[in-house]
């Protein structure tokens, strides 16, 4: 892999990591609701879903898809209903919140931490990434584990800074949200957000079919 080809993927994986996906609007979301701290027990659960759907894809998604399309699309769409009960779980826990005391409960961490693997594991983009993308980039001439090496460390990296990024603005935004019924809506918005991914997912593999 050249340097060059490495600076295109940085270019690339920049560009759709910043996209608000499943994962930044998680991060997004728990970093307003439970703050900066407590969200990175979700970020960590969001890397370890991560990678593992790397080691995943790497090794089984791509052939699956072709060898095997009935099954990976019974795996897309329980990653699309997952999706969508935890949107609708958002958008009911934000009325039941504000008809709540002021004293938010917070997750206890493993659950945070379990949330975001959920959540990744169930991110469509972040498998079609791996399987399609990933191998764009490598030379096929040359030893192919330090390529693979290098293009992961690269995207966690990046995906790192994002999640940060999202979870510090939603934390940067508390104190604005907290007034009036800003907070419940911004929850709703949310949660309304991952109904339409799950939606969008299933409606590209009915056109597919």
């Amino acid at each position: 892999m050249t340097y060059e080809t490495w600076l295109l993927f940085l270019g690339s994986t920049f560009i759709i990591s910043a996209t608000p996906g499943s994962n930044m609007l998680l991060a997004f979301q728990f970093g307003l609701n439970y703050g900066f701290r407590k969200t990175l027990c979700t970020l960590a659960g969001l890397s370890l879903g991560l990678f593992l759907l790397l080691a995943v894809s790497l090794a089984f998604v791509g052939w699956l898809s072709q060898n095997a399309p009935l099954l990976f699309e019974v795996m897309k769409t329980a990653a699309a209903l997952y999706l969508a009960w935890l949107g609708i779980r958002i958008w009911r826990g934000a009325a039941a919140e504000m008809g709540s005391s002021s004293i938010r409960v917070v997750p206890m961490p493993w659950k945070l931490f379990r949330t975001g693997v959920a959540v990744s594991l169930s991110n469509p983009k972040a498998i079609l990434f791996f399987a399609a993308l990933f191998p764009k980039f490598l030379n096929t001439s040359a030893p192919l584990m330090p390529q693979y090496l290098v293009l992961t460390l690269t995207f966690f990296a990046v995906e790192t800074f994002w999640q940060l990024v999202y979870t510090g603005g939603g934390r940067a935004l508390a104190a604005w949200l907290g007034q009036g019924r800003r907070l419940m809506w911004l929850n709703r918005s949310c949660g309304a957000v991952f109904v339409l991914l799950a939606a969008g997912l299933l409606w590209d593999m009915f056109k597919a079919v």
